[in-house]
């Protein structure tokens, strides 16, 4: 059964926390989205990142998003409880633009994060 518009808006609405730690350089917001056993995955400049999403804190907490850092949210999928967000970085750092895929799911009534995974593009990864 699809979801109403509401929900999608809802999913989205909670998707812009991770969109405002990044862009504000502060994990704050990003930890009332994520559960404490959310996962994270993806190559950052070659490096494989894994494993426990305090990987991500602490890269949002260590650079600054900068002044030419945009962001775009596109709700790919919502179901009863589960959801796909995808988020649109470009210029984290000054340099960087990213893909990421969120999986969120609908716990105790609120939409939470459980998996991180993203793409460095190719053409910003630091050698």
């Amino acid at each position: 059964m699809r979801a109403s518009i509401e929900e999608y808006k809802a999913v989205e609405q909670a998707a812009m926390k991770f969109v405002r730690s990044v862009a504000e350089g502060d994990s704050t917001p990003a930890r009332e989205l994520f559960i404490d056993e959310a996962v994270l995955f993806g190559y950052l400049d070659g490096r494989l990142e894994h494993g426990s999403i305090e990987q991500f804190y602490h890269n949002v907490d260590t650079v600054a998003a900068g002044q030419e850092f945009r962001a775009r949210v596109d709700v790919l999928d919502v179901e009863e409880t589960l959801a796909v967000v995808r988020v649109l970085e470009e210029r984290w750092g000054g340099r960087i633009d990213f893909t990421d895929y969120l999986l969120m799911m609908k716990m105790d009534g609120r939409w939470r994060c459980v998996a991180k995974a993203y793409n460095q593009n190719s053409d910003t990864i630091k050698k």
